[in-house]
């Protein structure tokens, strides 16, 4: 740097204004800077030092409980991936991936990921109530933002008013004279459990996000007059293809039904296959909903539940980052919307 410095008749911070703060410098200067540092072999500020002068390294940690390969597959992460990515590239700052399983003792002891990996900052996506790993990182004492899952307190957070949303869905199909409606989610406790719901295990859910969804789904019932306890739950345990499939099978299996409120995209996506193999119509038999508005879910014409998804992984990697640079936490609530395309239609119409 005192060679470029030198080289260039400039200070030492000129130098690095040029490579880290370029709006501190005329082009024409910073250009020249440039030019003479490459020409000297000069690639830059050393990283280790600029992270012992600044004390933050220029990357966020994204916290999934699942594998990292559900994180590129699944829909909606992939969605709120694209958002925190284009933030992070506006404000060049790298993103690192961490994926917190439930089953590893290292979320709960001095190791891991999550202890060792240099990050300004963590991003905990979804991960269900209690994960140890929401504990461990908050020992590091570095921001974190929560995105859908629960607060444990003042952390800042950014979200949909799930439950809301889901009663919008399920109001839909009362108002269209469903009642032998049949319910799927993916996963309420991380357990590998799947069938069925009992009341019992859909109070003790875990997942923030499909505890109020299934919240929402039974006030729009109770509100109609309908008994809740007497509609047919079941969970897939899972977020892959399979289990989706499965769940929807073992839903249309359990009798009658004219509707199906599925909790995701994804899980209706598999109920209209499942239907469609079993040959019945969509919606001339059989109504579906689903949730998220994913990309596909246009052109399969499913009715469904849109909310922002790549403007939540914009919002909440802006929030984290203005939390590290020292602003105050807020709560974030997005817009939802429901959507009514060709899936829905009164029972029995065609």
């Amino acid at each position: 740097m005192r060679d470029v410095a030198r080289a260039a008749g400039v200070s030492q911070a000129a130098i690095s204004y040029a490579f880290s703060r370029p709006e501190k410098l005329s082009a024409p200067q910073r250009e020249r800077i440039l030019q003479i540092a490459d020409e000297l072999g000069y690639a830059g500020p050393h990283s280790v030092g600029r992270t012992l002068r600044t004390g933050q390294v220029g990357a966020l940690g994204l916290m999934v409980t699942d594998s990292l390969p559900y994180a590129f597959d699944d829909p909606a992460t992939a969605a709120l991936l694209r958002g925190i990515a284009e933030v992070g590239e506006v404000s060049e700052t790298a993103l690192t991936l961490l994926p917190c399983p439930l089953e590893s003792e290292r979320l709960t002891r001095n190791s891991g990921v999550l202890l060792r990996g240099l990050v300004d900052g963590f991003l905990a996506y979804a991960l269900p109530e209690g994960h140890p790993a929401v504990e461990t990182v908050l020992r590091r004492r570095l921001p974190v933002v929560v995105i859908d899952g629960p607060n444990p307190g003042g952390l800042p957070w950014v979200g949909i008013e799930d439950r809301e949303a889901a009663r919008s869905a399920a109001a839909h199909l009362l108002a269209l004279g469903h009642r032998s409606v049949g319910v799927l989610v993916d996963r309420l406790v991380p357990d590998g459990c799947s069938g069925p719901v009992a009341p019992a295990r859909q109070r003790a859910a875990r997942d923030r996000v499909m505890r109020e969804r299934l919240a929402g789904y039974a006030a729009a019932f109770r509100a109609a007059g309908l008994p809740w306890e007497e509609v047919t739950v079941i969970e897939a345990g899972g977020f892959h293809e399979a289990a989706s499939l499965a769940a929807a099978g073992a839903l249309l299996e359990t009798g009658p039904l004219t509707a199906v409120l599925a909790g995701t995209d994804v899980l209706a996506l598999a109920a209209m296959r499942t239907a469609g193999s079993r040959g019945l119509r969509v919606p001339e038999d059989l109504s579906v909903i689903g949730f998220d508005d994913l990309p596909g879910a246009a052109g399969a014409q499913l009715t469904t539940v849109r909310q922002p998804l790549v403007e939540k992984g914009r919002r909440a990697t802006q929030l984290l980052l203005d939390v590290i640079a020292g602003a105050e936490p807020e709560e974030i609530l997005l817009p939802t919307e429901l959507v009514v395309r060709a899936t829905t239609a009164r029972p029995g119409h065609g």
